[in-house]
């Protein structure tokens, strides 16, 4: 399994690092947009579509992309659209956790396609609005996710109940603990102090998020975001471990060996990325 894994990875980043740092930002959008068409099929999936379902949706959530790559949608500045897509992640987000797994299955599958869709494309116009901003931009956001989800791994298995006998959510994701969000959180600031540190020393290229956060709302402003961030990436982590669970799936599917899906892999994304260009929106 570890071999496994290791290739997968290897493989992935061949793909996306000559895609990311090629200065024409087009292979950045087809490859992620492949990638997101792909975890239309996975959405589909999991949400009680067969075959050909969940290949259309993976069609139709193609063609919307297309569509907004073709309407200049891309390189348009979104503060509205971003806000209320940040809003909706934060209150829609919330009521599913509460709900819990079994209210997800009795919501109309009319409702909860286009729903995972919507968030899909999203993220996609996100991600490249990012690299439009800059490649360290991107890798910024990408790194916080990143080092919440390995800081919250490590502290859950070294503390984890130590402090809280209370699980964030035993009934989703039993594994995880309230101690690993904690180390997820200190991590992301550590994260963003070295990082913005690097960035005024020359070491790094500007922007980063934090250097633009910074800048505009002080120290304050960059270190309410930056854990803001962290936690809307557990709660993207939990969303989508939520639909999994309720489909009765480990993985969104075996597309990725020894990584499970696509979904798998951006869960956490899903709601920071339009958080992050919210924030670089409205601070501007």
């Amino acid at each position: 399994m570890l071999k496994q894994r290791i290739i997968t990875a290897i493989v992935l980043l061949l793909i996306l690092l000559p895609a990311l740092f090629h200065p024409d930002p087009l292979y950045w959008r087809l490859v992620t947009l492949v990638l997101t068409a792909a975890a239309a099929w996975e959405w589909g999936r999991l949400n009680g579509l067969g075959q050909l379902g969940s290949w259309l949706g993976a069609f139709a959530c193609f063609i919307v992309c297309v569509m907004a790559w073709d309407l200049g949608l891309l390189s348009a500045p979104q503060p509205l659209l971003w806000t209320v897509a940040g809003g909706a992640w934060v209150l829609v987000g919330a009521a599913l956790i509460k709900a819990g797994v079994a209210r997800w299955g009795q919501w109309p599958r009319a409702l909860r396609l286009p729903g995972g869709l919507l968030a899909l494309w999203l993220t996609w116009l996100a991600m490249v609005q990012a690299r439009d901003v800059g490649i360290a931009f991107l890798l910024s956001i990408l790194l916080l996710v990143w080092m919440a989800d390995v800081a919250a791994y490590f502290a859950g298995k070294a503390w984890g109940g130590r402090f809280s006998k209370v699980k964030l959510a035993p009934a989703i994701s039993p594994g995880k603990s309230w101690e690993g969000v904690w180390g997820g959180m200190l991590g992301v600031v550590l994260l963003a102090g070295v990082w913005l540190a690097l960035e005024r020393a020359g070491v790094l290229p500007a922007p980063s998020l934090y250097g633009h956060l910074q800048s505009h709302g002080g120290w304050g402003l960059l270190l309410l975001a930056v854990l803001f961030l962290a936690a809307m990436s557990v709660v993207g982590d939990l969303v989508e471990s939520l639909v999994k669970r309720s489909a009765g799936m480990k993985d969104s599917s075996r597309l990725l060996p020894g990584h499970g899906g696509v979904l798998d892999r951006v869960d956490a994304l899903l709601p920071t990325l339009p958080l992050a260009m919210m924030f670089y929106s409205v601070w501007r």
